[in-house]
């Protein structure tokens, strides 16, 4: 009778968790996934070995690394995909209380390992950079502040979550991390717009924006540089973006052959930032295209199962969540390729990175919970006048 009223699929009585879980998933967002770490792993095969040669470790040294943050990501991710919506808000909530925590206490507890931004906590063993796991925690929270003040007589979440939005702004400007910033800021305006945002309040948001942006550029130094060396005519050859540039220009459309590319030997972070330039290199736009179809996928995928979705916290947090990976990806893609200036930003699943990549298992962890098939009426039920 609920199937008949509904249209969804009934709750079936004392069906195991795994098996409800596999019959629920989005299966073809999750083994987009599980490709995406496959091709870093492979990537990292080629492009970590002259980073641990210089560093005097063994060859596979960052390789074995990302195979146990890998490991560990993917172990979260089915584990937090497994939980119910409120389990995951809840997750959500002392997550962000403890990484919002540790973001405020970087400027005096934290290390910047010579790259000039203060953004990581050194453990010896590894570093932990709370920024990765504030993001994901806070989209929730946030979904859930502006859930709630669409309820009759609910608190005024959005006034909430946009102070909540500009506290952590301001925190990681401090770093500075402007690519955190801007990140964390996109996917809470995407939001605030799909929770019924007035279009004038979005558009004097941007032109703060830019205002913010210009005092940034003219009082601090990091910024600018980032700035000017993207808007520059010529690129630097000896720069990372040159190095970039330039091997992707060699890949072509099939690359010049695995493991014959060079920028791996000459960029620092190959294997991190610019690990897009090492598959263009070495395999070509080929890969690059399969890459770019993977992302797309599993954002186009889940904004669909979301559209159908009844819960006003559900659709926010999830189109949050999947709004701020694709533009991860994009953000990184687009750096190399000289479409964006210099970030310093992980592509999801495919970079090395223990925090990157398990922050994202987390993150996309919650995305497969929200998009899971539950025996509800979805919106289309509400649109047709159906009960």
């Amino acid at each position: 009778m609920t199937e008949m009223v509904y249209g969804a699929v009934p709750l079936r009585d004392a069906e195991p968790v795994i098996p409800k879980w596999w019959r629920t998933i989005d299966k073809w967002s999750l083994t987009c996934v599980l490709i995406l770490f496959g091709i870093g792993m492979l990537l990292g095969l080629a492009a970590s070995p002259p980073l641990a040669e210089k560093n005097g470790l063994g060859a596979f040294h960052y390789v074995q690394r990302q195979a146990l943050f890998g490991g560990i990501a993917l172990a979260v991710m089915v584990l937090v995909s497994m939980m119910r919506p409120e389990m995951v808000r809840r997750m959500a909530v002392l997550g962000f209380l403890a990484a919002f925590v540790a973001l405020m206490a970087l400027p005096v507890l934290g290390t910047d390992f010579g790259k000039g931004a203060v953004r990581w906590y050194s453990l010896g063993f590894a570093s932990v950079q709370p920024s990765e796991f504030l993001k994901p925690m806070f989209v929730v929270m946030a979904a859930w502040m502006m859930a709630a003040s669409q309820q009759v007589n609910g608190p005024p979440g959005m006034s909430w979550s946009f102070f909540l939005v500009l506290v952590i702004l301001a925190f990681l400007a401090m770093q500075p991390d402007f690519g955190q910033a801007a990140l964390v800021l996109f996917g809470w305006g995407v939001m605030y717009f799909v929770a019924g945002a007035p279009v004038t309040l979005l558009l004097a948001m941007a032109g703060g924006v830019v205002l913010v942006g210009s005092f940034a550029y003219a009082n601090s130094e990091h910024f600018a540089r980032r700035i000017d060396g993207f808007l520059s005519a010529e690129v630097d050859p000896t720069t990372q973006l040159g190095f970039a540039t330039n091997a992707i220009h060699e890949g072509g459309f099939f690359g010049v052959g695995v493991g014959e590319g060079q920028v791996k030997w000459s960029l620092p972070d190959a294997h991190t930032d610019f690990i897009i330039a090492v598959a263009a290199e070495e395999y070509g736009l080929v890969l690059v295209l399969c890459i770019i179809a993977l992302y797309s996928s599993v954002v186009v995928r889940s904004l669909l199962r979301l559209m159908r979705e009844r819960d006003p916290f559900i659709r926010l947090a999830g189109t949050g969540l999947v709004v701020m990976f694709g533009a991860q990806a994009m953000i990184n893609m687009g750096v190399a390729v000289r479409l964006l200036p210099a970030k310093g930003m992980t592509l999801p699943f495919v970079s090395y990175g223990g925090s990157s990549v398990v922050a994202g298992g987390i993150a996309v962890g919650m995305l497969l919970a929200f998009t899971r098939t539950r025996p509800q009426g979805q919106i289309g039920d509400i649109l047709r006048g159906r009960r």
